[in-house]
């Protein structure tokens, strides 16, 4: 039945309450878990789902997580008719941008005629789970469903920011309200109720006939969620297929997170340092593959004054160096260095931060590129951090992509502090043509 789906990935969100994460780089691009981008864990249960056709609907600051495609996902033989294709708005149907997660879709709709495909899948690109899209697919044609819907039970005070689902004992949808204020109990728990994924199975030829009939509607806002559905459980059979269920072939964590916010990003990490982590990324048959960049293995050596690095249930990726600083409930990503003395706590480092001699970190999250002075301190005074970073309402600190803190750049022509080490000005130049 894979050879008969069509993937259509919608990856072109603006994510603005990531921000400033989201300031250079789409939502579904951000980096994750040290290694990882978030869009690598859709794309990888379509690998193992065996899915070879998709279609990544771009957008939103595109060209870093087009570069991501290229440098990690270019692992699909064309000849065979596999593929994993970025597709930007290309205003064949008119001349604006994607305006909704159907009209995306409607904008590409000769891609879909062409395809020869007999079903749709359609995800989102900005979500962490593991899920084996192969039982959805298989419950989808045995059911007889025009369309399915991929549902979790969410706990009845979170199901305003879900489409929130009444399904019979046949597993039917009888009732389909988007982002309800009152959002409707299941009757077997009420203080819980049924939600919508956002991920679908269309028989293509009534998708392509909503999307044709849901353009010429202009009053329309051109959304599955907000239009498409809840018009379609009243004409048609539409089914739902809960997540984390018996079919597939990886390991029920039920793990499913929406990472829009960046108390939400902070915690889905945080949740990977738990002694057994709530999403199993050790599965030997079930990897998240992403991109891997050709640096030396992760190391810990003492610093020049002879303390030793320390590193307390934290999670390194490659090209990690601590060089006598403490590292404690961390993730740090690709190329950090964390000098002597200084102390990194519940903190994510994204790749090629220098955390400096004596600085301390708590509870932040620093983009690319930057490097912390020797002594400074983030994440002790929420006033200080307010005048210069974003900070959340669960008191998070994140220091934008390639900051430039004034005691550097009153440093540059000065003398250098103790253990402090500029990048060569080689370095400096090529990490400004680096990925976003």
């Amino acid at each position: 039945m894979q050879s008969q789906t069509l993937t259509i990935l919608l990856a072109g969100g603006i994510g603005s309450r990531l921000n400033p994460l989201t300031a250079e780089r789409a939502k579904p691009g951000v980096p994750y878990g040290g290694k990882y981008r978030i869009i690598d864990f859709t794309l990888s249960n379509c690998l193992h789902s065996g899915l070879r056709r998709v279609l990544v609907l771009t957008q939103y600051k595109s060209h870093s997580l087009q570069k991501h495609l290229r440098d990690g996902w270019s692992i699909f033989n064309p000849e065979l008719h596999e593929y994993i294709t970025p597709v930007p708005p290309q205003m064949r149907t008119g001349d604006s941008w994607y305006s909704g997660t159907a009209d995306a879709i409607y904008q590409n709709l000769y891609l879909l005629e062409r395809s020869g495909a007999e079903y749709a899948l359609i995800l989102s690109g900005d979500h962490i789970y593991r899920m084996d899209y192969q039982g959805m697919l298989e419950f989808h044609r045995e059911s007889g469903a025009d369309c399915t819907v991929a549902c979790m039970d969410v706990p009845l005070e979170e199901a305003r920011s879900f489409g929130v689902m009444a399904i019979d004992e046949a597993s039917r949808i009888i009732d389909f309200q988007e982002k309800p204020a009152s959002p409707r109990p299941m009757p077997k728990d009420p203080q819980s109720a049924c939600a919508s994924m956002g991920i679908y199975v269309f028989s293509l030829p009534l998708l392509c006939d909503l999307l044709n009939r849901d353009h010429g509607n202009e009053i329309s806002s051109h959304d599955f969620g907000k239009d498409i559905l809840p018009k379609l459980i009243h004409s048609h059979d539409v089914y739902a297929y809960s997540f984390g269920g018996q079919r597939g072939r990886v390991s029920c964590d039920r793990y499913w997170r929406d990472v829009g916010t960046i108390d939400a990003y902070f915690q889905s990490n945080m949740d990977l340092l738990e002694p057994k982590p709530p999403i199993d990324l050790y599965q030997p048959n079930w990897p998240i593959r992403t991109y891997e960049p050709q640096v030396p293995p992760a190391r810990t050596v003492a610093g020049p004054s002879g303390h030793a690095g320390e590193l307390i249930n934290s999670m390194l990726a490659a090209g990690v160096v601590i060089e006598g600083g403490s590292v404690r409930n961390s993730i740090l990503s690709s190329s950090v260095k964390v000098e002597e003395l200084a102390i990194v706590e519940r903190s994510i480092l994204f790749d090629g931060v220098t955390v400096g001699v004596e600085a301390r970190l708590r509870k932040c999250i620093v983009d690319k590129n930057v490097q912390i002075p020797p002594g400074e301190r983030i994440g002790f005074d929420r006033a200080s951090d307010e005048a210069r970073f974003t900070v959340s309402d669960n008191g998070v600190v994140v220091v934008p992509k390639g900051y430039q803190f004034p005691l550097l750049t009153e440093q540059a022509d000065a003398e250098v502090p103790v253990g402090f080490e500029p990048k060569p000005l080689r370095e400096a130049v090529l990490s400004g043509f680096a990925a976003t």
